[in-house]
């Protein structure tokens, strides 16, 4: 199994282009953190995107001459990696088509979580974010394709003239500007699955912590435990994987994550999809190989995984 960390793929959605390429420190941090995916695939070879080359390719195909295909796993697909896996000669036929690839990326559009988002909003306008801020004076607007804390944008009570041109920009490359209220948010958790032939397998939950929408780190606890900190009941997961089943598990194939928060007033709110591997299932699959670790925290500092007390 040929496995691709292409941590950037939040940015490769967002530009939408197959040419992208992402900035040099994203890339670097791929380079550095490839190891990362030998973690939930051991075994298997790991390297950063712009790491395959024909070279390699060949020799991964020569390798895994044999029954059976030989696999390629990316933290997550999208059309500038398909680009660049085709260059290096990496078969078409290991790797979703265009098609296919069009559909995940409009699944990861923030609009697609509307339903299990009843106080955030599609807005197109200006005029309709002013609107929202009249009645929620604290908002959160996020640009539909996005990760990592990037297009992310706080308004309180009226836009200045960049908060303006920012709704406007967005809207015209993404279609829209996604509004909700500003949480006090006391913690972050997410659900991981995983989609096999139409059929939602839930694999963990996770806790994370998070800045301004940034990732920090995981905190490593069983399943029960997390559910039991956060109040998540059997009944919201119940309807998050009819919903699921319902609305994605038929169009995609692969990891996925939803994440949530919990706000000061004991409500849990979905905050966004990921389709494609996250955090959260790596820290769930190192408790799992390492369970002495439980109540650590799992962060990554210079691309690596190091677990602190």
């Amino acid at each position: 199994m040929l496995c691709i960390f292409n941590p950037e793929h939040d940015l490769c959605l967002a530009n939408g282009g197959p040419h992208f390429v992402a900035p040099a420190s994203a890339l670097a941090f791929a380079r550095e953190g490839a190891s990362i995916m030998q973690l939930l695939y051991p075994g298997a070879i790991a390297l950063a995107a712009d790491q395959v080359d024909s070279r390699c390719v060949a020799e991964w195909l020569q390798q895994s001459d044999g029954p059976g295909q030989p696999a390629i796993v990316p933290w997550g697909w999208n059309i500038a990696l398909v680009t660049r896996l085709l260059k290096a000669g990496v078969p078409r036929s290991l790797m979703p088509d265009d098609a296919t690839l069009a559909c995940w990326r409009t699944l990861q559009h923030r609009s697609t979580l509307l339903p299990l988002q009843p106080d955030s909003h599609a807005v197109q306008t200006t005029e309709q974010v002013e609107a929202l801020l009249a009645h929620t004076p604290h908002l959160v607007l996020k640009a539909p394709w996005s990760g990592s804390g990037r297009g992310l944008r706080w308004v309180s009570h009226s836009l200045t003239p960049h908060d303006r041109q920012w709704i406007l920009k967005t809207v015209a490359s993404q279609q829209c500007v996604i509004a909700e209220p500003r949480r006090r948010v006391v913690c972050d958790f997410a659900l991981e699955y995983y989609v096999d032939n139409g059929r939602l397998r839930f694999e963990g939950y996770s806790l994370f912590e998070s800045e301004h929408g940034v990732y920090r780190a995981n905190l490593l606890l069983p399943d029960d435990e997390i559910a039991r900190r956060v109040g998540y009941t059997p009944a919201m997961r119940e309807r998050l994987e009819g919903w699921l089943a319902d609305r994605i598990a038929p169009c995609y194939e692969g990891p996925l994550g939803v994440d949530h928060m919990l706000d000061w007033d004991g409500n849990i709110h979905v905050g966004e999809l990921n389709l494609r591997h996250t955090m959260g299932l790596v820290a769930h699959r190192y408790l799992a190989a390492h369970p002495g670790a439980q109540g650590h925290r799992l962060t990554l500092q210079q691309s690596s995984l190091v677990v602190e007390p």
